[in-house]
């Protein structure tokens, strides 16, 4: 059965699977920008990366509103702690990798010969 909860992680990562959509959310980290402004950062057209927007509003990752004729664009970071969540489980699975590489280069190399 599929919650709701994972039918949102799901459109999160599907959003930001595309380089264009993750580009457009490192440029609203350092603040609100219009639609234009966004374009400008891109060779793609207006239209194109409006629906890039919209992909990412639909999964909750940008919000907007209307100033006069501007829509103005703004990060929401909340949605991307399920992609984080999800990460965890590979976080922990490298960092004890890496704890057992270095335990291995740490070990004298008589050591390692003498093992079967």
């Amino acid at each position: 059965m599929v919650t709701i909860r994972q039918n949102r992680d799901d459109a999160v990562f599907r959003a930001i699977a595309d380089p264009t959509r993750r580009e457009i959310l490192k440029l609203l980290r350092h603040g609100r920008l219009t639609v234009g402004e966004i374009a400008t950062n891109f060779q793609t057209s207006r239209p194109a990366i409006s629906k890039h927007l919209r992909l990412l509003r639909t999964a909750g990752l940008v919000v907007s509103h209307k100033d006069g004729p501007a829509s103005i664009c703004g990060l929401n970071p909340k949605p991307l702690k399920g992609v984080d969540d999800w990460l965890e489980d590979y976080r922990m699975l490298w960092s004890k990798s890496l704890r057992n590489l270095k335990r291995y280069v740490e070990e004298p190399a008589k050591q390692r010969k003498e093992k079967p």
